[in-house]
């Protein structure tokens, strides 16, 4: 029967926490069932070094060395293994973790796309060095990414991903495919009138779809940007 992380946190402190570091590594290596789980639980990274060196060690063990590990030493050795920096759980559990350093975080986000970078940025959970993180990877990778991949994650958020990208602009190539899109969501037309970044052409084709032509607050909030054209408001 598998434990729970309580059960291995005991057998940890009962079985290994006062032996030497030398011999709780060696048992490590060879392991395994509850044992090798509750050795997770060690805060020496050479520990936890030998569990990732044990034949055996799976995604279990990674998830419990992500969530209870605070040594950065240790959280590096685990996201050395590609197998498990990839693993999701893995990865939402080091972001949880206070301890995970920089390195870490760079390492297990950078491969992410906008749209995963932005799903993991609106967790409550991260870090508080996560959360600086993930922000300054999602706009890095705002800016680099090409204009259709913008648009798509505007789009798929509503433009409620515009919050954390304040302070950049859209680029004309991004400019030029969201003013072909037709716009039908009150939320998205919201967002982008409150985006400071939001260029004038756009705001002149929000301004013509039907959705904020039947909406006085809409068509006010655009008309308040202080990118709106001038011949706008004179038409209001």
């Amino acid at each position: 029967m598998q434990g729970t992380d309580g059960d291995y946190r005991r057998i940890f402190m009962a079985t290994f926490h006062d032996l030497p570091r030398d011999v709780r590594a060696a048992a490590a290596r060879t392991a395994e069932g509850a044992a090798l789980s509750a050795l997770c639980f060690d805060p020496d990274p050479q520990v936890i070094r030998a569990v990732l060196e044990n034949a055996i060690c799976g995604p279990q063990h990674a998830r419990l060395i992500a969530a209870h590990h605070g040594h950065s030493a240790g959280l590096s050795a685990l996201a050395e293994r590609a197998a498990f920096s990839r693993d999701a759980e893995v990865r939402r559990l080091l972001l949880r973790n206070g301890h995970t350093p920089e390195s870490v975080l760079r390492r297990i986000l950078g491969p992410l796309a906008l749209q995963q970078l932005f799903q993991l940025n609106i967790s409550r959970e991260n870090s508080e060095r996560a959360k600086r993180m993930l922000r300054s990877m999602l706009r890095t990778q705002f800016m680099r990414a090409q204009a259709e991949e913008r648009v798509g994650l505007i789009f798929k958020t509503e433009g409620r991903c515009l919050n954390l990208l304040v302070g950049l602009t859209f680029d004309s190539k991004t400019t030029a495919l969201l003013c072909r899109r037709a716009y039908r969501s009150t939320m998205m037309v919201q967002n982008l009138a409150r985006f400071p970044g939001t260029p004038p052409a756009l705001i002149t084709h929000l301004l013509k779809q039907q959705l904020v032509r039947r909406s006085q607050p809409l068509r006010s909030l655009l008309l308040r940007h202080h990118n709106c054209p001038a011949d706008q408001k004179r038409q209001a």
